[in-house]
């Protein structure tokens, strides 16, 4: 556990220091994070489920973790330091945090477009490009030591405990923490994108019906208007305008579409890893989103 506390900018012996356990931890909790959202939520579009993993276990949310275990900075790295602080070199204030260096995409120098495909082929598990050349012991920010740290203790648990333990570790700590999905969406074309998925599914072209309105003739009307495909309710939405009530039973519409779930007693890929594990059942495996 002091080891965890250790990071590379603190101390460059890698016998030491917590990056080797913040290597195992990151990928198990990315593979945890990464099978419970594809297989709980199997229609996410790629780009709200970068979204939702950045949100489960991005370095924002693993620093919040770290300080809701107690876990304190150390003033400055040393030999004197408490083994219960988390020692690394503070980045200084006003100080420009070094811009990564190279890239491990192939002829990254040509500047190629970065689209949805190519991040889900090169980038990391968030989306993001992956650095080439880091320099692992340069002063670095508090949250990003924090995610190093809290990476570590579930590479630690999972060397000494196993498997098992780790993927308990995880579901408690990281996938027990409440996301709202629904908030991650942003829809430039609902309606016409609502047309293209009826369209694609082979359902009757998406309509709105008008359900209720108040005050059509005052300065504060509302207007609740629902989006049926046939005699199917998809969304409702309530607005000051038709046009907006419209949009917004659409983005509902949609947003039950996306956000399409199994159940929360799903099985898992990791589940098999169990010698006494149920014999695997696939999971559903969507068509793809919508794309205008």
């Amino acid at each position: 556990m002091a080891r965890t506390l250790v990071d590379p900018s603190a101390d460059s012996d890698l016998r030491f220091n917590n990056a080797a356990l913040a290597q195992v931890g990151g990928s198990i909790i990315s593979l945890h994070v990464s099978e419970y959202l594809l297989c709980t939520y199997p229609r996410l579009p790629i780009s709200v489920l970068y979204a939702a993993a950045y949100a489960y276990n991005g370095p924002k949310t693993l620093q919040m973790i770290g300080r809701e275990w107690g876990v304190e900075t150390a003033a400055a790295p040393g030999s004197e330091v408490d083994p219960g602080y988390l020692q690394f070199s503070k980045l200084q204030p006003g100080a420009e945090v070094r811009a990564q260096v190279g890239s491990t995409r192939p002829n990254d120098n040509f500047n190629y477009r970065r689209g949805i495909s190519s991040r889900v082929v090169y980038d990391d598990e968030f989306g993001d490009t992956i650095a080439k050349e880091k320099d692992e012991t340069a002063p670095l920010p508090t949250e990003t030591a924090y995610s190093n740290f809290v990476k570590a203790v579930v590479g630690g648990l999972y060397l000494h405990a196993g498997r098992e333990a780790a993927k308990s570790f995880v579901k408690q700590h990281v996938l027990s923490r409440h996301l709202e999905l629904s908030t991650l969406f942003q829809f430039k074309e609902p309606v016409r994108e609502l047309s293209r998925l009826c369209q694609r599914e082979g359902l009757d072209y998406p309509t709105a019906r008008i359900l209720s309105e108040t005050g059509r003739r005052s300065r504060t009307p509302v207007f609740v208007v629902g989006i049926y495909s046939g005699n199917d309710q998809l969304g409702e939405g309530a607005g000051s305008h038709l046009s907006e009530a419209r949009i917004r039973a659409s983005v509902n519409a949609l947003k039950s579409w996306y956000l399409y779930s199994p159940g929360s007693n799903v099985p898992m890929p990791s589940d098999t890893e169990d010698p006494h594990s149920k014999p695997w059942e696939p999971v559903h495996i969507d068509i793809g989103e919508i794309i205008i």
